[in-house]
């Protein structure tokens, strides 16, 4: 009995996936449970696992972009008799009888290209929530020869990139041009003909290698894999990362299924060294200031993932009353507390004693006096929470993501901190889930890592408030009539106006710089 695997749901507003690799290959024996695959969208990376035992029969190839509910692969039970059998084909002895049939497929491989006329070739249905597409760039050039299914084109919308395949063989007549923004339905090219030539000068090639060697079917293999237009072709992920790193595909050899560049191959090519511009032998006192080096400027496209990135911060522009207040902290007495007990912290809970663990610590409390802070609007409605769920950003290698600690003012420093170490390692490795992602009540951001002084970060829809930290510099300060000098940090609350007025948001932020400035009321509640 077969079992099809299908693309789960991974969340509300995700309506498909890229398949990045294959865990498992096909014809492997799998395990239930066991993981299969990686599927990618433009907020997070899944796995995909095997729902019962047998052998795995993959349907989709590596760079695919899958809608939900499609089929990625099918697990057969007792298909394990399958493979000796084709094992003892070849050792079997009427092989010259085998390579004679060869050929009988190439009539069925042609039968495509039989059909004349023209075909329209438009943009299809991705997704509910998405109207239209930009045609990124044609694999294909206008007037070359396409086969039946071949990719032709990539499209991209804002949630992921996907290719456009031909729904006939023959003669490829471009009507779109690269970076043009389509809408659903829209004709896209045409193609002409029945394209039969490049299947014709194929045969030929298979027979003469299937009739020269007993090994004819790894001849054909050879020839299939020369003519396919994967051989070279990045996977819709590894473009992406090929074009933030400015490397051309070209350059690549790839590993995948036919030679296509997968998401491994991008993350390992070398970024080109730009060299230097070369100086003329001799060049006059005159012409000197004229050559100051080389100038150019590069142009790429923005990823999936940061125009939705950007379109979110606008909106919350344009839809908040934001404002920034800021204070500043004596990160002194915090200092101090973590050089006495950092190694003992260390030794008992096997993590580190950092900031955040303390910052956000402060925050749950102060929420606890000013819960505005914490809520949230929904239409006309304003929501508070008793529980605090903080976010806190996380500076990934896509881009900045924002996983949540849950009831975190039910949790000790070190639970944070264990908190903090797997989100943040989680989000490294892209691997973070979408409800690891939402829900959140407040957010921390620390740009101070970074060596940002002073900042006004920008609220995370739909919370109401988020807290910025900033780096830490030694400045002279007046303590108790005397100038000394402190490690002092400055802190910004953005919040949003509609809901927080100005006595709440000052008042909070200075409660969360008394809790840091004597770490003691931590621990005491007061």
């Amino acid at each position: 009995m077969s079992l099809a695997i299908k693309v789960p749901p991974v969340g509300e507003s995700i309506t498909e996936v890229t398949l990045s690799s294959w865990i498992k290959k096909d014809g492997d024996h799998v395990e239930m449970d066991e993981v299969i695959a990686e599927l990618e969208s433009d907020k997070a990376t899944f796995e995909l696992t095997a729902e019962k035992a047998g052998i795995l029969q993959t349907v989709a190839k590596e760079g695919d972009t899958l809608a939900i509910g499609a089929v990625v692969a099918n697990i057969e039970e007792g298909a394990g008799a399958a493979a000796p059998a084709k094992e003892a084909a070849p050792a079997a002895q009427p092989q010259p009888e085998v390579v004679a049939n060869a050929p009988a497929p190439a009539p069925v491989a042609a039968a495509p290209a039989t059909g004349g006329g023209s075909l329209e070739i438009k943009v299809p249905t991705v997704g509910e929530s998405i109207t239209e597409v930009t045609l990124s760039r044609w694999i294909k050039k206008d007037g070359d020869t396409v086969e039946m299914d071949e990719a032709i084109a990539e499209l991209e919308s804002d949630k992921a990139t996907f290719e456009l395949t031909a729904e006939k063989a023959g003669t490829l007549k471009t009507l779109a041009k690269e970076g043009d923004v389509l809408p659903i339905g829209a004709v896209v090219c045409t193609i002409e003909g029945t394209g039969a030539a490049q299947p014709a000068a194929v045969t030929p090639a298979v027979v003469s290698a299937a009739d020269e060697s007993p090994r004819g079917g790894a001849a054909l293999t050879a020839s299939a894999g020369a003519v396919t237009y994967a051989s070279g072709t990045p996977s819709p992920a590894a473009a992406k990362i090929l074009a933030e790193k400015g490397v051309d595909a070209k350059s690549i050899n790839g590993t995948g299924v036919d030679g296509r560049i997968t998401k491994g191959d991008a993350l390992g090519a070398q970024v080109p060294v730009a060299k230097p511009a070369a100086q003329p032998a001799a060049a006059t006192p005159a012409a000197a200031p004229a050559v100051a080096g080389e100038r150019s400027e590069k142009r790429e496209k923005m990823t999936s993932l940061r125009k939705t990135v950007a379109k979110r911060l606008v909106t919350v522009k344009n839809e908040t009353a934001m404002l920034t207040t800021f204070n500043e902290v004596d990160m002194q007495p915090i200092m101090e507390l973590r050089g006495k007990y950092k190694d003992k912290f260390k030794e008992k809970h096997g993590v580190g004693l950092g900031f955040m663990s303390f910052f956000t610590k402060a925050v749950t409390e102060a929420l606890k006096d000013w819960p505005a802070v914490g809520a949230r609007i929904e239409g006309e409605e304003v929501v508070y929470s008793n529980y605090a769920d903080i976010s806190i950003a996380v500076s990934a290698p896509k881009g900045l993501v924002v996983p949540v600690i849950r009831n975190a003012d039910s949790m000790s420093l070190a639970e944070i901190e264990k908190a903090i170490v797997v989100l943040a390692g989680k989000a490294r490795e892209s691997k973070l889930t979408i409800p690891e992602m939402t829900g959140g009540t407040f957010t921390i951001t620390n740009g101070g890592v970074f060596g940002s002084m002073m900042s006004t970060p920008i609220i995370n829809s739909p919370q109401s408030a988020i807290l910025g930290m900033h780096n830490i510099i030694e400045r002279p300060v007046a303590v108790n009539g005397q100038v000394v000098i402190r490690p002092m940090m400055y802190l910004a609350l953005s919040y949003d106006h509609r809901i927080i007025d100005g006595r709440e948001s000052v008042s909070f932020l200075v409660r969360v710089k008394q809790l840091l400035e004597d770490p003691a009321r931590l621990l005491l509640g007061v």
